[in-house]
Parts: C-alpha cells; sequence; structure tokens
C-alpha cells in the first residue's frame, strides 16, 4: 500500500494512505476511544459554520501572517490542551471542531495538478485494520458501507466548509479590520505581573464600527457581522481559559505567551 504524496502533512496526520477495496476490501473500523492525538494540541482549525457552536465554549480567534485561519484555542500556550486529561480523554461536553471530528480520515489529492481528491486515513491512528470486531468498510461487492458513505460525507461538507471560510477570511482581509491581538491577564495574587499573550490575529471593533452604514448593512445580510460578533463574543472566553490553566498548574512565567502561532 503507496501512501499518498505528501510534501508537508496537516496537523495530527502522520501518514496518508489512500482508502481502497483492494487493499482494505476486509478491514474493519474501530473506535475512536482516546483523544491523544488533541494531548498537545492548543489550538485547532475551525471553519466559519462552527463559530456559533464553539464561541460558547472556546476563544475563537485567528493564525497570524498573510492568510489568517479561524482557530478555537483549547490552552493559552504551545502544547497546552486544557480538555484532554491524564487519561487522554475528553471528559467534558464541549463542542469538538469538525477538524479534529474527521480524523484519522481526510480527503487528499493523490497527484498534484489534479482536482479530485481521494478518501485517505491516517494508518498510525490504529483505528482502520483486520479487526475481527468493527464496522465493515466494504461490502462483498467491494462497494463503500454506509459507515465509509457517511465518514465521506462528512469530509465534503468539511471541504465545502472549509471554501465558505475562505470567502469569510478574505472579506475580514478587504475589509482591513483583522489587528494582532494581544490579551493581558493578570493574578489576584499577582498583580504586578500580567500574562500578556500576542500571536494571534483578531477583529478590531473600532475598525467595524467606522465601517460604512452600507458596508454593515450588507455584512447584516449575507450573515457575515454575526460570525464575526461570534470570535468577538469568543474572546470572553480567554480568562476561563487561563483559569483551567492555572487550576491545572499550567501557567507559564509572566511573560512567556504566544497562543496561537501559524497552524499548517
Amino acid at each position: 500500500m503507496a501512501s499518498a504524496p505528501q510534501p508537508q502533512l496537516p496537523l495530527f496526520y502522520k501518514d496518508l494512505l489512500p482508502l481502497n477495496s483492494r487493499d482494505h476490501a476486509k478491514w474493519k473500523a474501530a473506535t475512536l476511544e482516546s483523544a491523544a492525538y488533541l494531548a498537545t494540541t492548543h489550538a485547532i482549525p475551525l471553519t466559519s459554520d462552527e463559530f456559533v457552536d464553539a464561541q460558547r465554549h472556546f476563544p475563537i480567534v485567528f493564525t497570524a501572517g498573510d492568510s489568517p485561519l479561524p482557530i478555537a484555542l483549547f490552552g493559552l500556550n504551545e502544547g497546552v490542551n486544557t480538555y484532554v486529561g491524564d487519561d487522554m480523554k475528553i471528559n467534558e461536553a464541549i463542542y469538538l471542531p469538525a477538524y479534529a471530528r474527521r480524523y484519522p480520515f481526510i480527503l487528499a489529492k493523490l497527484q498534484q495538478g489534479v482536482d479530485d481528491m481521494s478518501l485517505c486515513f491516517d494508518p498510525s491512528a490504529n483505528l482502520l485494520g483486520a479487526f475481527d470486531d468493527g464496522l465493515a468498510l466494504f461490502d462483498d461487492a467491494g462497494q463503500p458501507t454506509e459507515y465509509v458513505q457517511g465518514v465521506l460525507d462528512f469530509c465534503r461538507r468539511f471541504e465545502e466548509a472549509g471554501q465558505r471560510t475562505k470567502l469569510f477570511m478574505d472579506e475580514l482581509i478587504k475589509l482591513d479590520i483583522l489587528i494582532d491581538g494581544e490579551i493581558a491577564i493578570t493574578r489576584n495574587d499577582m498583580p504586578d505581573t500580567p500574562f500578556v499573550y500576542r500571536g494571534f490575529r483578531m477583529v478590531d471593533e473600532n475598525k467595524l464600527r467606522e465601517l460604512p452604514a452600507e458596508t454593515l448593512e450588507g455584512l447584516v445580510k449575507n450573515g457575515i457581522l454575526a460570525l464575526i460578533y461570534a470570535h468577538l463574543y469568543s474572546l470572553n472566553m480567554m480568562r476561563n481559559l487561563f483559569e483551567r490553566q492555572l487550576a491545572q498548574g499550567k501557567v507559564p512565567t509572566p511573560g512567556q505567551a504566544a497562543p496561537a502561532p501559524a497552524l499548517n
């Protein structure tokens, strides 16, 4: 089984293999019970479709750089995920971004210059294999089972949401309302040494308010203004996330912080 060409693998993925009835005819899918693949990830990519659900649980910010992307923060420092416990499980009822829920599957281009995408999986997740128990991947005729069709549909919807997210980000860039973000959080017992977090972008509320009325009306009609405010409201969760890290003993020395470096 040849791996799909991969000059640089996406976040979480260590390898990619195309799923096919020739090599995986008798394979089955086990249940992914461990969240170990998330354990050291503090920022997970998010689609604009998910803002309303995600803003109730996480700060939503944008990566730095020329091509910013929305991300949900699970921790405020590199390598810190406050929602994955020592048992490598998420034991709280939170919204898990679709980017993480699709793992270990992904739609990928197997050949450069070809637009067609194939359903691939990360074999290192050990979710698929010649197991005695599990969900069959292909039927006796070599056709994808309902399980695989469901996975494929989910991945396709994710890609479509990704296209809508790109349009959303293009609009924010065109409006020129993104600024370099900075959040300072002070502990009651350390009032003179704030924890300062940088390395992300956010919408400038002042720039937003200064947009022409006609532009704002258009943003209301196309739903973009609602997404912007979901992002802005979510920033209130920064303090909650800091408190989670503090309770878990994962807050570094003041001044050592960069919550959201650019993700590939």
